[in-house]
């Protein structure tokens, strides 16, 4: 196929489509993809709102007669911003629409001054890696997507488990937690819901505590961090109880770094990896940003 010359792609601002139009646009883009993950008008209201995502600078691609090419969102915080949800119809894809989406997205950070962005591409999907590449992103890490089915746990690891609400929970998770990938950053669990969370101390004093969301048939959203021991040790702790808690739950966790200390315990839980994403950047990242601690 040819390009779509410039001025037949036209982009308009994702606020002027509600979201059951917008979740039309985005299955359709999805149809064929490597993991399509279909949204409903009320999950890609809760995803947007979730993830700060701002529909008057997220985009809709269309023909000047009206015909739908694709969408992609952009996530906004103080200092940064995120590029999601891009998607192409599958009959209009390699013509430039995708091109035409992601530099709209980049001028829009840019007219809000926001230089540094934040996206995650599904491992060896070429063409967008390709893309993004060619855009001035660069690779930072590989990410994983674990899930655990409902079983039985192992009897839970002889410890001081202490439960802790929603606003104990969110006062650890706003702590020096390092560089996180978007999904997994402070303010998305400020803006979740039925978040709450575990402390464990162990019997020679290692501890450390778990936030996470639980859904009605689902826990996901996890954050963890050791205080005190080692990380695999206290973590499997901390899972070990969460799961006793909820044995009936499914549970799947994204964007876990590949280098997070805390990855054996969540194997010796009987996690299993789903897919990989890769991590890229475009720009410095701003100060508030640490090095990922480990």
């Amino acid at each position: 196929m040819s390009p779509i010359a410039n001025d037949a792609v036209v982009l308009t601002p994702a606020s002027q489509f509600n979201f059951e139009q917008l979740a039309a646009i985005y299955n359709q883009t999805r149809v064929d993809y490597m993991v399509p993950m279909p949204m409903n008008a009320q999950r890609l209201k809760e995803y947007a709102d979730t993830y700060d995502v701002a529909l008057d600078h997220s985009l809709v691609a269309m023909t000047p007669d009206g015909e739908m090419l694709g969408v992609a969102m952009l996530g906004v915080r103080a200092d940064r911003a995120w590029i999601t949800r891009l998607g192409v119809i599958p009959n209009t894809r390699r013509r430039g629409v995708g091109l035409a989406l992601m530099n709209g997205l980049i001028e829009q950070a840019e007219l809000i001054n926001r230089k540094f962005i934040m996206l995650e591409v599904i491992k060896n999907n070429t063409p967008a890696y390709q893309l993004f590449l060619k855009l001035g992103f660069y690779e930072v890490g590989e990410l994983l997507v674990l899930r655990r089915a409902p079983h039985p746990p192992p009897a839970p690891v002889v410890a001081d488990a202490r439960r802790l609400d929603r606003m104990d929970a969110l006062v650890l998770v706003g702590h020096d937690r390092g560089t996180q990938p978007w999904t997994n950053q402070s303010e998305t669990l400020f803006n979740a819901y039925d978040v709450s969370g575990l402390h464990v101390t162990l019997a020679d004093d290692s501890r450390g505590w778990i936030v996470y969301q639980r859904q009605r048939f689902l826990l996901t959203r996890f954050a963890l961090k050791t205080e005190v021991g080692d990380p695999a040790k206290v973590a499997y702790a901390m899972l070990s109880h969460l799961h006793s808690q909820y044995p009936r739950l499914d549970t799947q966790i994204e964007n876990i770094q590949v280098n997070d200390p805390h990855l054996l315990a969540y194997t010796d839980m009987g996690y299993v990896e789903s897919f990989r994403r890769i991590e890229m950047w475009r720009g410095d990242p701003p100060a508030s940003l640490k090095p990922n601690p480990l």
